[in-house]
């Protein structure tokens, strides 16, 4: 079996998040969609885009509610995640056209969650040969656009018509 290390995530995955408290929970409160990239907000889970993302398009569909498992959440919260989650595929697909998509969760500290008290679900576009060495070498990602980009081009897409 290789190994592929990711140094440049300890600094992120190591935090133990604001001083103010659950970034999530923080975020969604402010009611600061813009500044916060907030992309949609249903009834009982918002979209945000990854401040550190793997590819352009990397969102993150979290609950309003602070939970920190599943097990937690009612069935109205996981329904609804997995509703705005195959939505999410869409809009990335048009946006981005994607060939493929990780879509997953990391629940506690030891599965690698960078907030471990609020289950969140990421979304991330893919495409054929995206892999480089550029993040194992220099320790840096290449994303073609700014978040305010990614921001303006998937606010529009989650907008109804």
């Amino acid at each position: 079996m290789d190994y592929l290390w990711s140094p440049w995530r300890y600094q992120y995955v190591s935090k133990s998040g604001p001083a103010g408290g659950c970034i999530f929970c923080i975020k969604h409160s402010e009611q600061r969609d813009g500044e916060n990239y907030i992309v949609h907000r249903g009834a009982r889970n918002f979209v945000i885009l990854n401040i550190y993302p793997y590819t352009s398009g990397h969102l993150m569909i979290a609950p309003y509610d602070h939970l920190a498992t599943l097990e937690a959440a009612s069935e109205s919260v996981v329904s609804e995640m997995m509703l705005l989650a195959r939505q999410a595929e869409g809009h990335l697909r048009e946006a981005y056209n994607a060939h493929g998509f990780n879509v997953g969760m990391n629940i506690g500290e030891s599965a690698g969650a960078g907030v471990p008290g609020h289950i969140h679900m990421h979304v991330l576009p893919r495409w054929s040969g995206d892999t480089n060495f550029m993040t194992t070498v220099a320790e840096s990602r290449v994303l073609p656009e700014s978040l305010d980009a990614t921001y303006a081009k998937l606010k529009k897409a989650f907008q109804p018509d």
